[in-house]
């Protein structure tokens, strides 16, 4: 069986600060990552979602984590095909963009700037990549990417422009993964060594992609977003406010116990950030996966 990393999707939410989750002395940036790094082995950063990381950033979280830590790192919004602020670019060249928008898409955008957003973001990344601690850059793509060539095409670029860095593509369009095409979209993966991401997350809404657990590389990927109630909020801690029920992280340990059989490594990310649920249940999924 391959090894299993249980962490969780963030270090920084502003509930999880007011939780308690950290003691009354680690108040400062440096202290958080630590004492995170010391009760678990793999963090995702999902800042770099919002805003591309500059490298000195990189480079401290590095310094603040043990060898043999791991990061997997969210993929800026832009590359992703996401709607993104321009204030969320660099600076330089947020100028060059010319007329001001509320959003702009990967199609709004200059080739040329385009060019040097991937550039500088897999720049920044070198502190972590060139240390060991780089899990993966997580591509999590827009409801409105389905299956399809041009799509297929555009997974095949993010993996060729990371590179040396290694991706990983989690869906929120259902198609990906019906029954007439999930075949097609895990060899698809499996051709090309890409690490398909697994989800929970609510059923029955247009972005829901059901729960099917498969190794597509050396690498596997499962990301726990809970079952909200609320999972159409626009309010972030509603969509994911669910603390997991011991009986359901049971099943999951067992499910990526036979996962981990046909991956050299496998990260497991609770991604229901709402105060420390996330924490707690990543700290109970850990005890309970060595349990036969």
């Amino acid at each position: 069986m391959g090894r299993i990393l249980v962490g969780t999707a963030s270090w920084t939410d502003k509930t999880l600060l007011e939780s308690g989750w950290y003691p009354g002395d680690v108040t400062s940036a440096q202290d958080r990552l630590r004492c995170y790094a010391s009760r678990f082995p793999i963090v995702e950063v999902d800042s770099t979602y919002y805003a591309p990381p500059a490298q000195s950033t990189a480079a401290l979280w590095r310094d603040r984590t043990p060898d043999g830590f791991t990061f997997d790192v969210k993929a800026f919004s832009l590359l992703t095909q996401h709607p993104t602020r321009p204030a969320a670019l660099y600076k330089d060249l947020r100028e060059r963009l010319g007329e001001s928008r509320r959003n702009v898409y990967l199609r709004d955008v200059d080739p040329e700037l385009v060019e040097q957003v991937w550039e500088r973001f897999v720049t920044a990344l070198a502190p972590l990549h060139d240390s060991g601690r780089l899990g993966a850059v997580l591509f999590q793509f827009p409801r409105w990417f389905p299956i399809g060539k041009r799509n297929k095409q555009y997974i095949l670029e993010c993996k060729a422009r990371c590179a040396p860095l290694r991706v990983c593509v989690e869906f929120r369009n259902h198609t990906w993964m019906s029954g007439e095409n999930q075949a097609e979209t895990l060899d698809f993966l499996t051709s090309y060594a890409i690490p398909y991401v697994c989800v929970d997350m609510p059923q029955g809404y247009p972005d829901s992609v059901p729960p099917v657990l498969a190794a597509t590389a050396d690498l596997s990927v499962v990301r726990f977003h809970g079952h909200a109630e609320k999972w159409t909020s626009k309010d972030i801690h509603e969509r994911f406010g669910y603390l997991y029920r011991e009986g359901e992280l049971r099943e999951w340990a067992s499910r990526l116990r036979r996962l981990a059989e046909d991956a050299d490594t496998l990260h497991a990310v609770m991604n229901n950030c709402y105060r420390d649920y996330a924490q707690v249940n990543a700290a109970q999924l850990a005890r309970l996966i060595p349990q036969e």
